[in-house]
């Protein structure tokens, strides 16, 4: 499959990555990371004539999932990732989404938790599983390995990685995820990250501050 085709929605104040995911040929996809301004997400929808399968989360924080249970009830489809241990996130969502003032966020209880070497389809389209802990405990990258690309949430950024102050963050964790999982997928595989740019595994290698030094 060399049709893959990907829209960026940018979401919530956090600005957050919102990806549409789908094949050109099939136009059948999915949407990742839902975290809130539904209007914006179903206008990609409509724009680009998918047909939406499922739902994935790279973790259950409010800017990634705060919309995952009213587009699961729209749209009629199901929800898979992330791993379990974000349980507690997808938990207190409400409650959080008081906190940053993002309104009518909803608990979620996906259909499928991930786990590490874990498979989702998507249309002909297979994306490998990789738990990611650090950012969150639970936060998992999909990756298509033929197509060299990447969805990585929060772990890693374009010159920069996932916080790990908020709850359940472990910074030896994350470095760990990255150097085990993200860099030996080869520098050639370009990511979305959850916020900002986009970037390739290759340049961070070469020029993240955060990855500079020790093994690589």
């Amino acid at each position: 499959m060399s049709d893959l085709r990907a829209a960026i929605i940018p979401v919530t104040p956090f600005q957050q990555n919102c990806t549409l995911l789908w094949s050109d040929e099939t136009k059948k996809g999915a949407v990742i990371d839902p975290g809130g301004d539904l209007d914006r997400i179903r206008e990609a929808i409509a724009q680009n004539g998918v047909t939406v399968e499922k739902i994935l989360l790279t973790h259950g924080h409010i800017d990634h999932a705060g919309a995952a249970a009213e587009l699961k009830d729209e749209l009629g489809v199901s929800i898979e990732g992330p791993h379990e241990a974000d349980r507690f996130l997808l938990d207190q969502l409400p409650e959080t989404g008081r906190g940053y003032g993002i309104a009518n966020a909803r608990a979620v209880t996906p259909d499928r938790w991930l786990r590490d070497g874990d498979q989702v389809t998507i249309g002909d389209l297979t994306l490998d599983v990789l738990h990611c802990p650090g950012h969150s405990p639970g936060s998992v990258a999909f990756v298509a390995p033929t197509l060299h690309f990447a969805i990585v949430g929060d772990v890693l950024f374009k010159g920069s990685i996932g916080r790990t102050d908020l709850p359940g963050g472990d910074g030896a964790a994350l470095i760990r995820s990255i150097r085990d999982k993200l860099l030996p997928l080869g520098d050639e595989v370009a990511f979305i990250c959850g916020h900002g740019p986009t970037s390739t595994i290759g340049a961070e290698r070469r020029t993240n501050p955060f990855l500079q030094g020790g093994e690589r």
